[in-house]
């Protein structure tokens, strides 16, 4: 077997043994990000990146966290809108953004990326964000009022950047039937991993990589094994075979 065909085998195996959705898609170009309010960063999403790129661990490139669902219904087919960014992205590099949870939660993701620009200018994209956004503000309270606004001094040290940034959408309908009415009119929270997964040499999902190394290096041990075994096996055969003749004689 080849070794093309191995990688192919490799990514088959990854995608049955577990619940996976994914979507693949290259890397956008490089777009302004404005530092003045209001900026992505007010949308309070969660970022991935393919690499963790601060101290702080805010942005990383695999994240666990809980989805909500529901069943499609006739106003809402496509079951509970998440939405993500994707930050720091390389150009015409490609990705792979992944979304796994257990088979103990029957669920149907529907993974797709937007441009911002495309977003911005898309009603039911923009009136989807919004709403998904607002969902998570955090509440205000008494503090926060208390607390002095940002000087100009503090706004001056945020500058516009170029970064190459796309808005991820996952789709959650729970996919399953169950006698408990509570079940049936509450689906609870999925758990899941969003993985954000850069390719090397765009073939294989970085992740992949030490695995591809460890199933190589077995496959070509037990190769050499079994020639070497095979080569015993030929010598005893052989020798049997040669004691037959001389006992006859």
């Amino acid at each position: 077997m080849s070794l093309k065909y191995l990688l192919l085998s490799l990514l088959h195996i990854h995608s049955s043994l577990a619940n996976t959705g994914k979507t693949i898609f290259l890397g956008p170009p490089t777009i302004n990000v404005p530092s003045q309010h209001p900026t992505i960063s007010d949308l309070h999403l969660d970022v991935l990146t393919p690499h963790n790129i601060n101290n702080n661990n805010d942005n990383f490139f695999s994240l666990r966290t809980k989805l909500l669902a529901a069943f499609p219904t006739d106003k809402d087919p496509h079951g509970v809108e998440s939405w993500f960014l994707l930050d720091n992205l390389t150009p015409r590099q490609r990705y792979e953004v992944r979304v796994c949870w257990p088979a103990s939660q029957p669920t149907a993701f529907e993974l797709q990326t937007f441009p911002v620009p495309v977003v911005w200018d898309t009603p039911e994209l923009i009136t989807s964000l919004s709403s998904y956004a607002y969902s998570r503000q955090r509440p205000s309270s008494e503090d926060d009022e208390l607390l002095p606004p940002s000087s100009s001094t503090q706004q001056a040290k945020e500058e516009d950047r170029e970064a190459s940034l796309l808005f991820l959408r996952i789709r959650a309908k729970a996919d399953y039937f169950t006698t408990n009415a509570t079940l049936m009119s509450h689906p609870p929270p999925v758990d899941v991993d969003v993985i954000l997964d850069p390719f090397v040499g765009g073939v294989l999902p970085r992740s992949l990589v030490p695995t591809v190394v460890y199933v190589v290096i077995v496959a070509g041990v037990s190769w050499f094994v079994a020639k070497v075994v095979l080569g015993l096996l030929r010598g005893v055969v052989k020798d049997e075979r040669g004691g037959g003749v001389k006992k006859t004689q």
